[in-house]
């Protein structure tokens, strides 16, 4: 297991009065790629609308410089508005959505209790940052990742409703074939933090699948929380939808016989033999069965498999799991 940093003393600009218990100090992960700047807005202000005030904000701009003059011109208003430091703009390294996030974590100066991933469209209720810290606030040491379901809204804001209901615990089995959150619900504490940069910015599918893996192989906490604190925008742009609709099914099953999910399983697989010291001993032997089954023939595939114990959360997304174990697609 990997050394994880304790967090030090992590307070923003808008920190509480000296005489108060101190809010423990969150930093919110925000990536942007040429956003609609209605979205975005209103994100910015369902950030700063949070009833748990002691937060800072640093945006990863991943577009390009003469293409995004209206994204950088609405970030310099809210960072002129807000307190010096409140508000902090860097390039991203132009490499991918997962990587923009990545690299947003990895950065030195990034310091503080809490993180959230935070995309560029959606909108937080109030008390969200409030209601998760209050979950990971029992974790004290070791690596803790929160992540909910999402109310889904369309272009209007208007609900639409609910992203899948998740019952099963969260494992390193299940993160082995299925993320269990989306990254915009995603908060951990500054031990998966360290985790995170301790693996730095490998070649993965996404961030925050990347992160349910990391966490859940470390031994770590991870917390579904099955109320969701988000409106997740569902429109044209999105890069990844919630995955709800006969037809977003159907795309996911002619993915799998495009060996997608295969081809996802190949980065994961050897991102985390790069990082096999920071997961426990009993999930080293997990992978290293899930590894050798994937390139066994069918019998043996099933026995091993079954050892790892490898799961999704649903019982269709479970029938999708069987038809890949059986058709070598896994």
């Amino acid at each position: 297991m990997v050394a994880m940093a304790e967090p030090g003393n992590h307070e923003s600009p808008n920190h509480a009065s000296p005489l108060a218990e101190p809010q423990p100090h969150v930093i919110v992960l925000l990536c942007v790629y040429h956003p609609h700047e209605g979205y975005l807005r209103q994100q910015l202000d369902s950030i700063l609308a949070q009833t748990h005030q002691n937060l800072s904000i640093w945006v990863s701009d991943d577009g390009n410089d003469g293409d995004d003059q209206g994204t950088r011109a609405l970030l310099a208003e809210y960072q002129a508005r807000l307190p010096a430091g409140q508000l902090t703009i860097v390039q991203g390294p132009q490499q991918g959505y997962a990587a923009n996030f990545l690299s947003l974590v990895n950065r030195d100066e990034i310091d503080a209790d809490y993180y959230a991933f935070c995309d560029q469209d959606d909108l937080w209720e109030p008390n969200k940052l409030e209601h998760v810290i209050g979950k990971l606030a029992a974790v004290v040491a070791e690596p803790a990742l929160y992540g909910s379901r999402t109310r889904l809204i369309d272009e209007q804001g208007r609900a639409i409703g609910f992203s899948p209901l998740f019952s099963r615990p969260p494992s390193f089995a299940n993160a082995l074939v299925q993320n269990l959150a989306g990254g915009n619900t995603m908060v951990f504490n500054h031990a998966a933090k360290a985790l995170i940069c301790h693996a730095g910015v490998p070649n993965v599918v996404s961030h925050d699948w990347w992160t349910y893996l990391l966490v859940s192989g470390a031994g770590g906490t991870v917390i579904y929380d099955p109320t969701p604190y988000i409106g997740y925008r569902q429109h044209e742009g999105n890069l990844m939808g919630a995955n709800i609709s006969m037809r977003a099914r159907i795309v996911r099953l002619r993915w799998l016989f495009q060996n997608r999910f295969r081809d996802w399983n190949d980065l994961n697989v050897a991102a985390l033999e790069e990082v096999r010291d920071c997961l426990s001993a009993e999930n080293q032997r997990v992978l290293e069965l899930f590894a050798r089954a994937r390139e066994s023939g069918l019998l043996t595939r099933c026995v091993l498999l079954k050892q790892v114990g490898i799961y999704r959360q649903t019982r269709l997304g479970n029938m999708g799991l069987l038809l890949a174990i059986l058709t070598n697609k896994l």
